[in-house]
């Protein structure tokens, strides 16, 4: 049951065209602490606890101090194992490894293994099991970190199957295949380095055996039902992975490392440099094929890990699984696999490594795990190991999060030269660099392709040069039911009563007068129209669901019980598109690229990230330089990541202040001699009415083509009574004004002066202009442009008195 408002009639929702999207699940009501699902998180079911026999048990008390040395194997053996191909980290005796101190070093007992060590054997001597551990753990070229594994089951699992590896071997067919592909990226390089001696192409040399995890993983995704994996490298060996096995047309690499366009002439776009090139395909492995995409990236290091994993996530929401499923046997991660390859010294350096692991297992923003590859150079740029790190290996920070970590010597594939005869490999690579001179041949010729614009992305065009506008107005009737649907909840929530009188009920009356309509509600009805046409909403960032300023209250929390409602995802029947409150860790850098990620995969969701306050978002000034201003046109990836930065001088200090809105506007193409077109990078806009606020939102999707919006949000004018709407500005007919024209009815002949202003301070000079009895003064507000008061090297003063002699001295100005 649901509190309903009889005067809204849910007929009027025909005049919405009801998109058809992928059928997503809403779960209802649930708990916001707790065990319930909400739209976008589903409780983890437990995982199962491993259980013991009673045999096993006994023999591990008989048998303690066996069993505390294979422990220790298991939690130090890695220490000893020689995985450093250079031979620059020298193995370590660890004390914990030695049986004297575990009273064993003259032990003959023969005993039971169950229990104990997974030898394939039932029983073995002391000397026999220490000799299996050093051999399992210290003497192969492949050693493993468990012991940190907070979870028995899997501790014991990985235990099981590292244990048990001792007896794998790759068949002759799969030696055969890894050798070719490791001579294949070798010709590579070989051939680069003498057709372009002198381009920067950060090679493979010396990790030629990566090459063989990325193609057997690959394989082991296609043939255990996957459907995609999503991909995320710095430029150390991508040049070979995209020519080697993503099949990026070896052509377009060579036109590109001779100064030539990587796209078609007719497609807008300057392109990126070499070592950003990207791949998307179709693979096939047997009777099953993986659809692997590489993300592009900047050359900020790392900063492309959170945006691999927002387009996975973007990808399960796609697909419906895991948390957008109501089956209880669907998982994150079964459908689509992250993988982030990294280099040492940037994975152990790069604050965002931490933010995204941080981020990696939190509700609204899990993807089912990723796969990190770390290319050990055991160098980052010039800096040694021992001053480019703390800890023992560069991934150690990986096990702040219980992940297990695998060490592995590259050299090891030391038997691949036996696998086959050398004219057979002799053949392969002859071929290979046969077709990579046919390529070069062909740089003049060769037409580039562009795919930006296919699948999911078909039905968008790249805007063109001219202004259009679009009609985002819809009709009162329809708005009025969308509003009160979106303040309705189930009777068996008890809402805070300051919430059921001051947002309910406040929210109502002014819906049903038609006035007064604050920033909230037009947010509502923005979003909620959205909804209903099929489109998915996602709102990011530190307690959106509640607003910074207490003035959202997107979902509402039961006071007795803690469940909370959603009420948008409740609008009509057989809704298809769905509200996600991803209500963020304290990250601005991982958190706004993993949205950015999620824009570039779904042009069907409106992902809005909010920041606390809009001086914050330069905590993640990277994601903002390289991803979102830029991506289109490095790239032709488009986004409709929109981001609420509030803003405003209120005398709240340097950091409380100003959303540095000069910096955007100096990343925006945006020209300074001629009207501008809709292909700019992006939009910019510093909204004085909710009205304003609601067309800009409701563009975002309505357009056929998608681009950044970036929003000075307001904070006192969100409860300001003179700057609220009628639903009048919401009606078919209306649109986003770039220019608003005076509120004042004055005579066009009596006026003397023009103010031009941007933002709320327009409300402070039309309160002034009406205290002086001003009548021949206009003041024009630019919706799309920032106006300040004088130069300083921070945003705001720190000091209340000084605030308000500035503010005085910008009326006194304007007015004299």
């Amino acid at each position: 049951m649901f509190r309903l408002h009889k005067f809204y009639r849910p007929a009027i929702l025909k005049q919405l065209k009801i998109a058809k999207t992928k059928d997503s699940l809403y779960y209802g009501a649930s708990s916001y602490h707790s065990n319930s699902g909400v739209y976008g998180y589903r409780p983890t079911l437990e995982t199962n606890k491993v259980e013991l026999k009673n045999a096993e048990l006994q023999n591990q008390i008989n048998h303690s101090n066996i069993y505390r040395l294979i422990q220790a194997y298991r939690a130090h053996g890695h220490y000893k194992a020689p995985v450093d191909p250079l031979g620059l980290k020298t193995p370590i005796d660890r004390e914990e490894l030695m049986p004297e101190k575990y009273g064993l070093e003259n032990s003959t007992e023969s005993i039971m293994t169950n229990g104990l060590l997974y030898s394939g054997k039932d029983q073995m001597t002391v000397q026999e099991i220490i000799n299996q551990l050093e051999d399992i753990y210290c003497n192969r070229n492949v050693s493993i970190e468990l012991e940190h594994l907070s979870c028995p089951t899997e501790r014991e699992w990985l235990a099981k199957k590292f244990e048990e590896s001792t007896n794998f071997q790759l068949s002759q067919e799969e030696k055969v295949k890894f050798a070719k592909l490791m001579l294949k990226s070798e010709a590579f390089d070989h051939f680069l380095a003498t057709k372009f001696n002198t381009v920067k192409r950060y090679g493979a040399e010396g990790g030629e055996s990566a090459i063989c995890f990325y193609d057997e993983l690959f394989n082991l995704a296609a043939n255990n039902g996957l459907d995609d994996v999503v991909i995320c490298m710095a430029h150390r060996g991508r040049l070979n992975l995209l020519a080697c096995l993503l099949e990026y047309p070896a052509v377009s690499m060579f036109r590109k490392m001779n100064g030539m366009r990587e796209f078609p002439d007719d497609v807008n776009g300057d392109g990126d440099v070499l070592s950003h090139l990207t791949s998307s395909i179709d693979l096939k492995y047997g009777d099953s094929s993986i659809h692997c995409s590489m993300v592009p990236n900047p050359s900020h290091l790392e900063a492309v890990n959170p945006v691999a994993m927002g387009k996975t996530r973007a990808k399960e929401q796609s697909n419906a699984v895991g948390d957008y499923s109501n089956d209880p046997s669907s998982r994150l991660g079964d459908s689509a696999l992250c993988l982030q390859i990294h280099g040492d010294a940037a994975f152990v350096g790069q604050g965002i490594v931490f933010e995204s692991l941080a981020l990696s297992n939190t509700p609204h923003f899990r993807i089912g795990g990723s796969v990190h590859f770390i290319i050990n150079n055991q160098i980052g740029f010039t800096t040694e190991p021992n001053r480019g790190r703390s800890s023992s290996y560069s991934s150690c920070i990986a096990k702040m999060n219980g992940y297990p970590v695998l060490h592995v010597n590259s050299d090891s594939p030391s038997e691949s030269q036996n696998v086959c005869s050398r004219d057979e490999l002799d053949k392969e690579v002859a071929e290979w660099n046969k077709t990579l001179s046919e390529n070069h041949d062909q740089m003049e010729t060769y037409i580039p392709k562009a795919n930006h614009l296919e699948k999911k992305w078909a039905n968008l065009v790249q805007p063109s040069n001219s202004l259009d506008v679009w009609d985002t107005g819809l009709d009162p009737q329809l708005l009025k039911f969308i509003g009160a649907r979106s303040v309705e909840y189930p009777t068996s929530i008890q809402v805070h009563p300051t919430l059921t009188k001051q947002h309910i009920r406040k929210r109502i009356e002014k819906l049903t007068e038609g006035r007064g309509l604050d920033w909230a509600t037009a947010e509502a009805l923005a979003i909620g129209s959205i909804l209903c046409q099929g489109f998915n909403v996602r709102i990011c960032g530190q307690d959106v669901g509640r607003g910074t300023f207490s003035h959202r209250h997107a979902m509402l929390v039961d006071q007795e019980t803690d469940e909370i409602s959603v009420p948008l995802n409740n609008i009509i029947e057989n809704q298809k598109g769905f509200l996600e409150i991803a209500n963020s860790l304290l990250s601005e850098e991982a958190v706004l690229a993993f949205e950015y990620g999620m824009s570039i995969e779904n042009p069907n969701t409106l992902p809005i990230w909010e920041a606390q306050f809009g001086d914050f978002f330069n905590g993640a000034q990277i994601i903002i330089d390289t991803f979102i201003s830029s991506g289109e046109t490095k790239w032709l990836l488009q986004s409709g990541l929109t981001m609420l930065l509030p803003h405003g001088l209120d005398g709240a200090g340097p950091e409380h202040s100003s959303c540095r809105l000069e910096r955007f506007l100096q990343l925006c193409d945006s020209s300074d001699s001629k009207v501008d077109g809709s292909n700019i990078n992006m939009h910019i806009a510093n909204p004085t009415t909710p009205a304003q606020y609601f067309h800009l939102l409701r563009r975002q999707m309505v357009r056929n083509y998608r681009k950044p919006l970036i929003m000075a949000s307001p904070k006192i004018l969100l409860r300001y009574p003179d700057a609220s709407s009628s639903l009048e500005e919401f009606a078919p007919g209306t649109s986003f004004q770039p220019v608003l024209k005076d509120t004042q009815t004055i005579d066009p002949k009596a006026i003397k002066k023009i103010v031009f202003v941007c933002g709320k301070h327009f409300y402070a000079l039309d309160a002034e202009r009406s205290k002086r009895g001003i009548k021949d003064l206009a003041i024009i507000r630019l919706e799309l442009r920032y106006a300040g008061r004088d130069v300083l090297c921070m945003p705001a003063v720190g000091v209340g008195q000084v605030h308000k002699k500035q503010v005085e001295a910008i009326l006194d100005d304007t007015f004299s």
